[in-house]
């Protein structure tokens, strides 16, 4: 099993911040953004782990010169259209998981080893979605990804703006080459601006639903804005131990 991270955003909403710290640089509670994803792949085991870079790449890289003392130093990929919807980068990384199945995590979202854990240990065949049924922090109801989630467990739909929903996307997939097949076939149609949420919906049309994982009382947290980013900070702060 693989590891695939997304890092090539430019977080323009949480500027002035990300001007010049890359997103995924951003520190809560000591650690950049992206040591969580990264510690949470490699405490499951996944030790093969790739991040897939764009916006200040150079910055993010040399960032790992710092921190090779705490996890091993991961794969570097690039997306050079990354000015395009989050599975343009999905995309970018065939090269490294081909035919495999891989977790795929977002830089910029605080998850723990037990969330991971949580999606290895799902039986089944297909593509799976982590899910959280009673997301309750402001960091994660904040402009989260919607999703209604049918009587077998599957995704019916995912969207920002589902007037129907029961749960919210948390940003942890695992996947198969299926969703490299439907990333080509959605950018035939809408070019680049290709989302996650449509990889998810038209997959389930192509192939098999979208399965979920509910991870409702595990701690997960993405940070969009500088709303979340002060929220996150100040739980950790709080010490709280659903955050350590």
């Amino acid at each position: 099993m693989k590891g695939v991270i997304l890092a090539a955003g430019d977080g323009g909403r949480l500027r002035p911040l990300t001007l010049e710290t890359p997103k995924v640089l951003l520190e809560v509670a000591g650690y950049p953004l992206i040591h969580y994803p990264l510690m949470a792949l490699y405490s499951a085991g996944i030790t093969e782990v790739a991040v897939v870079l764009g916006h200040n790449a150079d910055k993010i890289v040399d960032a790992f010169e710092v921190y090779e003392s705490i996890y091993p130093k991961p794969v570097f990929l690039e997306n050079r259209r990354h000015e395009g919807g989050n599975a343009l980068s999905v995309g970018a990384a065939y090269s490294f998981t081909g035919s495999e199945p891989f977790v795929l995590c977002m830089g910029d979202h605080i998850i723990t080893p037990e969330i991971v854990a949580c999606l290895l240990e799902e039986k089944g065949d297909g593509c799976l979605l982590g899910i959280d049924s009673r997301a309750s922090y402001h960091f994660q109801l904040d402009d989260g990804t919607r999703v209604l989630v049918g009587p077998a467990g599957e995704v019916v739909d995912i969207g920002k703006n589902l007037e129907t929903w029961n749960a919210l996307d948390i940003g942890v997939f695992l996947l198969n080459d299926q969703v490299y097949q439907t990333i080509s076939y959605l950018e035939t149609l809408y070019g680049l601006d290709v989302e996650l949420s449509q990889v998810v919906r038209r997959t389930g049309y192509r192939h098999n639903p979208f399965r979920t994982s509910d991870v409702a009382g595990l701690f997960w947290g993405d940070v969009d804005t500088l709303e979340d980013y002060e929220d996150i900070k100040k739980h950790f702060s709080n010490g709280d131990e659903a955050g350590k």
